[in-house]
């Protein structure tokens, strides 16, 4: 068996943690169909979670909110079969609205960390999210008693060892980064082979020495399979300028025999500014794919090639 040696780690930023150049990602072995088009089952997503606990890869990413606990609820099972965290891995779960009421309190963050530590069996975590502050707005995040003085709390209080945000909008978590709040942010489907909207963004986190992990390299799936497979791009239906610049990247990559999936992970691995990349997975089999992906050998000019396909200027980190 592999261990997590296998695989060099780097700084989380400032916050002392190491991680692999990959995270797992744990939405969809919580089974999100609305997401991602297909159930997991419960056994599944179990052991798919045991695979990324106990492979090469030391962070895995989860949230109170994934199928409604579930994915933490999983999580937490493969936990107590391994027979707890294993030392100097990095789980990550966010705070999370309630889904059925909408409520985003303060109040609500607390009880929010209280249900993903009772669902992971742990009474602390290494890495604690605000998760998609957009469904209230800047403001309201920062109120006195609000989402993110209970979030420093936390850490103050040693339940979380780092902070960060995760949401969509690249200008509002341009916000919260200038607050210097926050040890780390992730930003998903917005620093792609497809979508470079996160680079403002980016920047800013890495000049303030935080950590920046992004997710969704595959864009909900069109940046795996291919524009033949779906005609959705991050949870909803692509422009047909994106669909093109999809086909367009994929005979580029055919050319040079390298898989779509190998160029969209490596778009984010081999950027230096970027600490993690999440690749969510849903089988146990695919925690091995995914850092064969990483591992393979592109050519250097593969990447310019992509960059003009897509009308990326020559001076774009």
């Amino acid at each position: 068996m592999t261990t997590t040696q296998d695989l060099p780690r780097r700084p989380l930023g400032s916050t002392g943690l190491q991680v692999t150049a990959l995270t797992i990602g744990g939405g969809p072995l919580g089974s999100m169909p609305g997401n991602f088009g297909y159930d997991v089952p419960a056994e599944r997503g179990i052991e798919t979670a045991v695979a990324a606990l106990t492979g090469s890869v030391n962070a895995l990413d989860t949230s109170n909110s994934y199928s409604r606990g579930e994915s933490e609820r999983r999580v937490g099972e493969a936990l107590r079969r391994i027979g707890g965290l294993p030392a100097g891995y990095v789980l990550s779960t966010k705070l999370d609205r309630d889904l059925d009421t909408g409520e985003f309190t303060g109040d609500r963050m607390r009880r929010s960390i209280e249900e993903s530590l009772e669902r992971l069996g742990l009474d602390r975590v290494p890495l604690l999210h605000l998760h998609d502050p957009e469904h209230i707005g800047f403001t309201e995040s920062m109120a006195p008693g609000g989402p993110v003085e209970v979030l420093v709390q936390l850490r103050d209080e040693g339940i979380a060892a780092a902070i960060g945000v995760a949401g969509g909008p690249v200008d509002m978590l341009r916000e919260f980064v200038a607050t210097d709040a926050f040890d780390a942010v992730l930003t998903h489907n917005r620093w792609t082979l497809v979508d470079r909207s996160a680079g403002p963004l980016i920047e800013d986190a890495t000049a303030r020495g935080m950590g920046v992990i992004n997710a969704a390299v595959f864009g909900g799936g069109i940046l795996a399979s291919g524009a033949a497979s779906t005609t959705r791009y991050a949870y909803k239906e692509a422009s047909p300028e994106l669909l093109a610049a999809v086909g367009e990247i994929e005979r580029l990559c055919a050319a040079a025999g390298v898989p779509l999936a190998a160029a969209a992970v490596q778009f984010s691995t081999r950027d230096p500014r970027i600490a993690t990349t999440v690749v969510g997975v849903s089988r146990p089999e695919r925690v091995a794919e995914t850092v064969e992906l990483a591992g393979m050998t592109i050519p250097d000019d593969l990447w310019s090639e992509i960059d003009k396909a897509i009308g990326v200027p020559r001076d774009t980190p």
